[in-house]
């Protein structure tokens, strides 16, 4: 017998698709922490170095570094931000009608 797949269309917010709680807000944290993790890496900072310019302890990057958000919140992921020299603006604007839903989003300028 042949086994058949189902495959479902993303909706382009996995944790959405996983129905987990919060999900616009979770995927902006990763979008925010894949920045940071980015900006990071093209700066060659250690963890070490990079907890100094954050106030973090080593651990603690690693933990960002690792998509563990748990402990963070947007602001202080937007002040981390700061703290590698980045302006963060936040922009409010009507949806479109095309949309059903409002939603969060993380854009670079």
């Amino acid at each position: 017998m042949q086994e058949t797949e189902s495959i479902t269309e993303s909706s382009g917010n996995v944790f959405a698709d996983l129905d987990l709680p919060e999900p616009e807000e979770a995927l902006a944290k990763a979008e925010l922490a894949r920045r940071i993790g980015g900006i990071i890496k093209r700066r060659r900072l250690s963890q070490a170095q990079a907890a100094e310019v954050l106030g973090l302890d080593q651990p603690k990057v690693s933990a960002l570094l690792r998509g563990k958000l748990e402990g963070f919140s947007t602001d202080r992921l937007l002040r981390f931000l700061n703290a590698l020299d980045r302006d963060v603006e936040i922009v409010i604007k009507r949806k479109p009608r095309s949309r059903k839903q409002a939603e969060i989003r993380v854009v670079t300028g």
